[in-house]
Parts: C-alpha cells; structure tokens; sequence
C-alpha cells in the first residue's frame, strides 16, 4: 500500500495518507463499509448516480458536523438525482445518531471502522495517529464509476470547498 508522508496537515502537524491520491479521470476504487444497519456496502451498492463521498474524520467534532450539515442541505435541491454519504470510521451506531439528532435527511453515512477498506482505497486514512482518522475529503464519483472530483483539504481541521463540490457533482448528474 502506497503511502504519502506529509501529504495533508492536521492540527499544522503533516501527517502520512495511507493509499493513492486519486484525480479526476480514475476509477473509483471499490470498498466495504458498513450501513447504519451493519449492512456491508461496496461501490456497487451505491448505484449508478453521480455520486457524492464527503469523507469526515468524526461526526462529533464542529467542523465535521458542519460539513455533514451544508451538504445535506445543498443536496435537498438535487432531490433523488444523485446519492451522497458521509464517510467516517464513527460506529455506525453513532452516525445513525448525528443524523437522527442534527435531521440528516440527504446523506447516508457508512463507516469504515471494520477494516478501513474506503480510506486504504482513496488514499484517505491518516497514519500514525493515537486513533485511526480519515482525513477530510470529497470525492464525486459520476455515473460511469468514474472521479469526476478530487479534494483532499490540505488540513484536516479546515472546510473543503463547498462550492467546487457541488458544481462538479451537478455537472455527473
């Protein structure tokens, strides 16, 4: 497994990015998460939409909330043109929770905390913290299971770019 020392910062600390950096133009790679039923979901499993991956390192912190949050409402004007997750290695007992508390309706969360199979694959799992985190990212995936769109946010605690997610998303529908 490829690894990327100093590939993202975290707290102003650069920290190492286990997997490839994906780009626009790749194949998404394929996964196993869990649902918040425990269910395992691949890539396949999320259909043949364009597809949304906002990848957050704890649903219980602000910033990721807050990330959870602005999508989730950016996302209610596309209605059921695309699917979108929220991807964190939280148990899927608590982002069942986030959502359930914060009304979460347009973002369906899989956990990646059985074998970190989403952040080995998308170059997203930090290395060499006290505990296992992903580091903040977005990935859109368009409907040929192509990376329409890459953003790794160069510090983790930092917002990604909102605006440029959403318009490369509208543009794989």
């Amino acid at each position: 497994m490829s690894k990327r020392a100093g590939a993202v910062t975290f707290k102003g600390n650069p920290v190492t990015l286990v997997g490839p950096e994906l780009k626009a133009g790749d194949a998404a790679p394929d996964f196993k998460a869990l649902s918040s039923g425990l269910a395992p979901v691949t890539l396949a499993d999320t259909g043949s939409k364009a597809r949304l991956f906002s990848v957050v390192p704890s649903l219980d912190t602000g910033v990721c909330s807050a990330q959870t949050k602005k999508f989730d409402e950016e996302l209610a004007a596309l209605g059921g043109t695309v699917a979108a997750y929220t991807v964190s290695l939280d148990l899927p007992f608590a982002q069942a929770r986030f959502c359930g508390a914060e009304n979460v309706k347009n973002m369906t969360t899989l956990s990646d905390v059985h074998d970190h199979s989403f952040g080995n694959a998308y170059g997203v799992l930090i290395e060499g913290l006290p505990l296992p985190l992903l580091a903040r990212s977005v990935f859109v995936i368009d409907k040929a299971g192509k990376v329409a769109y890459a953003e790794y946010v160069k510090e983790v605690t930092s917002s990604p770019d909102f605006a440029a997610a959403m318009a490369a998303l509208k543009a794989a529908a």
